[in-house]
């Protein structure tokens, strides 16, 4: 079995496939480990695939999956993780904005006990409106919600001990939050300082909706850490705080009804609303938070189904193996 893996989800990186391939290689054969390469096709519609086929079939040590549908960034990377038998993992983007050289600095600190060491790109060079400026303020949330010191959670470029990866479930757009889940499982993390390079050829996939989906991903992140075994502690206490406004103006217009005889309805008529949505909304937070119970209860005895679907899967000394749905 290798030591390290090398997984690169691709989408449509005709043009930088066999460069990473032999910058990749050069790198982990100075090293001396024993190593494998990932490629994952996140279901590329130019050539991509064909040139990954023709890398497996003159390296032993490269394994392609190429997965049925663009799936996404995260999905890729699960099923890259599925597919490598390395102790320690290391994951990078395709389209050689990082750079392979970089991979001997993980190294080094994963050896050192590390179960995450995560990329810092230290001095960007991207646009600074679109990119530059969100992500630092996504950062610096990420950061204080979820208590990882680290600055850079956007960034692909981590290397993982396996035992970790395998104990945080990946799905939706979580890649970029793996540090964050896994600190809830106790791991140790650092990170290191990368280079961040301009893309040379191909087109960019990213855009200014990747902030609001990141955006997303942080309340969800927020609460999957505090709430993850516990949610009736979250929507049990907005309930019961939507319960006691309601009751109490309830009986603020009791006294008003039947102590000063007030005409409630014609004087009182929004409150009588507000006060009745308090009630209703509070009770079904508190149904909503009992569900949530009982979904934890199946948590803790996954199905685990893959958030991604293969279409085949190429290996060393193996025929070309086609995944039956």
């Amino acid at each position: 079995m290798p030591k390290y893996s090398i997984v690169v989800p691709l989408h449509n990186e005709q043009e930088n496939v066999t460069d990473l391939y032999d910058r990749l290689k050069a790198v982990m054969e100075t090293n001396g480990e024993s190593f494998e390469i990932v490629l994952v096709d996140d279901g590329s519609s130019d050539d991509t695939f064909h040139l990954l086929r023709q890398i497996a079939g003159v390296d032993s040590r490269v394994t392609v999956i190429r997965l049925r549908r663009n799936f996404g960034q995260t999905s890729a990377l699960a099923a890259g993780f599925d597919h490598a038998r390395g102790e320690y993992i290391i994951a990078m983007d395709g389209d050689l904005q990082h750079d392979p050289a970089d991979i001997p600095v993980f190294l080094e600190k994963i050896s050192e006990g590390y179960d995450i060491v995560s990329g810092w790109r230290k001095q960007r060079i991207d646009n600074l409106w679109l990119r530059r400026i969100p992500s630092r303020c996504a950062n610096w949330v990420m950061a204080k919600l979820s208590g990882v010191d680290i600055h850079d959670f956007g960034t692909t470029f981590k290397a993982y001990r396996r035992e970790i990866l395998e104990q945080v479930p990946l799905y939706g757009e979580l890649h970029r939050f793996i540090p964050a889940l896994a600190s809830w499982h106790g791991a140790s993390i650092c990170e290191v300082a990368i280079r961040n390079i301009n893309r040379e050829r191909g087109s960019s996939h990213y855009g200014i909706s990747r902030t609001l989906r990141v955006f997303f991903d942080l309340i969800t992140i927020r609460f999957l850490l505090k709430y993850l075994g516990r949610p009736l502690h979250f929507f049990g206490t907005v309930g019961m705080l939507g319960i006691l406004a309601g009751l109490g103006i309830t009986a603020w217009l009791f006294i008003e009804k039947f102590v000063r005889h007030t005409h409630v309805m014609m004087e009182h008529g929004p409150m009588m609303i507000f006060a009745a949505v308090l009630l209703l909304a509070g009770l079904n937070l508190l149904a909503i938070g009992l569900l949530g119970e009982l979904q934890v209860r199946h948590y803790h005895e996954p199905t685990r189904r893959a958030p991604y679907s293969v279409e085949r899967v190429i290996r060393a000394h193996s025929e070309e193996q086609s995944v039956p749905e």
